[in-house]
């Protein structure tokens, strides 16, 4: 029960500083979108390189470099990551937090649907309603901004193709965070080397208090992410998959009562079919988790027999 519940504080935890970061990003400004993202890499590539010295977990990431095919595809999860990181701050900087809300909700539904393009998957009768009714969703919040929700799909399809790359290559968080940071590391750097050579750079421009908030986003970046590895060991997929709804439902609060954003009856409406998807799809889940766990139960040798 300790053990549990330890996966589920951690969990929390790690979602709702997910959920937390609308109000983050906003406080590293006057720098942009790409520059944030650029320390973010820098500032979390240290974080974790003195995280792994003080375990002495060195020997995985060795593991993970010279190993060809798990380093080619920890290079494209470092470049989807990186291409959500941008597209969130970007997004939560110009104003549009319930759009990247509505990103995270429907996120699983996306990771469903690349299972069946990628590995094949059948899915159940219940998971396709799932995704039928989130198709509507999209389709209704299509009709209400005037254009598809690209900022929401984009985070979807990338955190979905991210979270793809990780299950083809099993390692734990901080060296796999460590390795994916490296092989983006250089082209970061370079992009503040441009942006401070121009004149863009705010990091030695804007106060000792900015320079200390970009350098605070390797940890902002790196805590959640081992909060998750924690509670992903010590909890069922299950118990992990409800807790994710923490994070869009704090940033769609932020976005509306912190905000102030709109939220027309059209949007409202496209929201609450992606709610009932998601409802449909987490029953789903638990039902078939319950009759897993019935069948191993049932496949158990009695002791002494």
């Amino acid at each position: 029960m300790d053990e549990r519940r330890l996966g589920v504080v951690s969990g929390l935890g790690a979602y709702a500083l997910w959920g937390l970061f609308p109000l983050y990003f906003p406080l590293l400004e006057p720098a942009g979108g790409l520059e944030i993202v650029a320390h973010r890499v820098l500032w979390s590539l240290l974080f974790v390189g003195i995280l792994l010295t003080a375990v002495r977990r060195w020997g995985q990431v060795r593991a993970l470099v010279t190993d060809r095919r798990r380093l080619l595809v920890l290079l494209g999860a470092a470049v989807l990551i990186a291409a959500n990181w941008l597209i969130f701050v970007l997004a939560v900087n110009a104003g549009h937090v319930v759009e990247t809300s509505l990103g995270y909700f429907i996120n699983p539904l996306v990771s469903v649907v690349l299972g069946v393009v990628v590995f094949s998957e059948r899915l159940r009768p219940l998971q396709w309603a799932a995704v039928g009714i989130a198709a509507v969703a999209v389709l209704v919040l299509t009709l209400d901004y005037g254009r598809p929700p690209w900022i929401a799909l984009g985070l979807a399809l990338t955190f979905a193709l991210y979270g793809l790359m990780k299950k083809l290559v099993r390692t734990e968080a901080a060296p796999g965070l460590f390795v994916e940071t490296a092989l983006v590391a250089v082209p970061a750097a370079a992009v503040l080397a441009v942006l401070h050579s121009s004149g863009d750079g705010t990091f030695a421009n804007a106060g000792t208090g900015h320079a200390l908030l970009l350098v605070s986003s390797g940890v902002a970046t790196a805590v959640p992410l081992l909060l998750f590895a924690a509670a992903a060991r010590r909890i069922p997929l299950s118990t992990v998959g409800l807790l994710q709804y923490l994070t869009p439902s704090m940033q769609l609060a932020i976005g509306v009562f912190v905000n102030g954003e709109p939220m027309p009856p059209a949007r409202l409406a496209g929201f609450a079919i992606v709610w009932v998807a998601l409802a449909v799809f987490t029953v789903d889940t638990l039902r078939h988790a319950r009759a897993s766990s019935r069948r191993a139960a049932a496949e158990v040798v009695p002791a002494g027999l």
